[in-house]
């Protein structure tokens, strides 16, 4: 194992990934990564092998869709070239740097785009289609319109640029909150107390609700965004807009402060922000808060809603990573490594990950 220190300061035991043998692959085709994120075979993968201390030669093939080759190299060289980004932000450009998805044309009719694409959508120059557009209707086969939710430090500008085209390009209606900003604080949001941000994406439901024509939407959300919407549905009167939440990586019962402190780290300025003054939203996410306790006083779910809980036990920012998960009727909760063993990913690396999105896409099409 060789020791790796990424942008975020967070340092890890990555193996060595090695390609055993190259292959091309047609133009116009989905990268295999890629493409085995959302099941799809459309032409074979190229063979590795992992080359580390007390193991033998595995053949990647036979791990099935870990990419744990895109996770450790996004880990080698995380934020070096945008380091002004957030943290998602970085995972997903430098895994679109790996796949070297050859049209950057695409971005909208294909799974993702080339990395000068996704730089251009971050910088506001470009647009997606099927996503934030105000006059789009959602098809028969997705009726619903699905909400992002960026978690604490973030914002949707960058959040999700890998990931909300992965939802437009199967074929669903999205659109990005951008909530929680504080005066005085640029760039990094979801700052403001949860019950503030709550009443945001309440009005942004609506919004959306309205503008669509759906009766009701799913809210899928990061960190802070998977925990948040849960005081919409309990007392906003959301539980009768929305059909399900899926949150990846939920703060749902709080985090530690040194939580708190680690996932600072993965963004530029937030660890300054927090050494002079802690944001409500901060506050309100640290274990035992009244804000907590009052969340999650009787009962975590609320009737007529369906919850899908991804977690990843390398969960670095809420732990113990279990505590992400809920307990309901209609709870689905997952621990990531079940479904892939050799899977890393930590608190920052869920938001950007191409296989939890497919357990996203699976279970939003259900």
């Amino acid at each position: 194992m060789r020791s790796t220190t990424h942008a975020c300061g967070t340092c890890i035991d990555t193996p060595h990934w090695v390609p055993a043998k190259q292959q091309s692959r047609p133009s116009g085709q989905f990268d295999p990564l890629i493409a085995d994120a959302l099941g799809a075979r459309a032409f074979p993968r190229e063979s590795l092998v992992r080359v580390s201390e007390g193991h033998s030669t595995m053949d990647f093939s036979e791990l099935g869709s870990t990419a744990r080759r895109a996770v450790d190299r996004v880990l080698d060289g995380l934020g070096r070239a945008v380091g002004s980004l957030t943290a998602p932000a970085r995972v997903a450009i430098q895994f679109l740097q790996l796949t070297q998805q050859p049209d950057p044309s695409e971005i909208g009719q294909k799974l993702v785009g080339a990395p000068v694409e996704v730089a251009a959508r971050v910088s506001g120059a470009a647009r997606i289609p099927g996503i934030d557009d105000w006059k789009a209707k959602p098809n028969k086969e997705h009726p619903r319109p699905v909400v992002l939710v960026h978690g604490t430090f973030g914002n949707a500008l960058d959040y999700w640029v890998l990931t909300a085209p992965m939802l437009a390009a199967a074929g669903f209606t999205v659109f990005r909150l951008d909530y929680g900003a504080i005066a005085g604080v640029p760039f990094l949001h979801g700052l403001d107390s949860i019950e503030n941000s709550a009443n945001q994406l309440a009005e942004f439901v609506d919004k959306v609700l309205d503008s669509t024509g759906a009766e009701k939407v799913d809210i899928v959300g990061h960190s802070q965004g998977g925990m948040m919407p849960r005081f919409y549905l309990k007392f906003l009167d959301g539980a009768s807009k929305v059909n399900s939440l899926v949150s990846l990586a939920p703060s749902n019962h709080g985090m530690p402060e040194l939580g708190m402190v680690k996932l600072a780290k993965q963004f530029a300025g937030a660890e300054q922000l927090i050494s002079v003054t802690m944001p409500p939203a901060c506050a309100d996410q640290t274990a035992g808060s009244p804000l907590m306790t009052k969340l999650n006083a009787d009962g975590d779910t609320v009737p007529g809603v369906k919850y899908l809980v991804i977690a990843s036990s390398h969960d670095e920012v809420v732990a113990p990573y279990t505590s992400a998960f809920l307990k309901g009727s209609r709870v689905k909760n997952v621990t990531l490594q079940d479904l892939y063993p050799l899977d890393i990913s930590n608190h920052g690396a869920m938001a950007a990950h191409p296989l939890a999105f497919r357990e996203v896409i699976k279970y939003l099409g259900s």
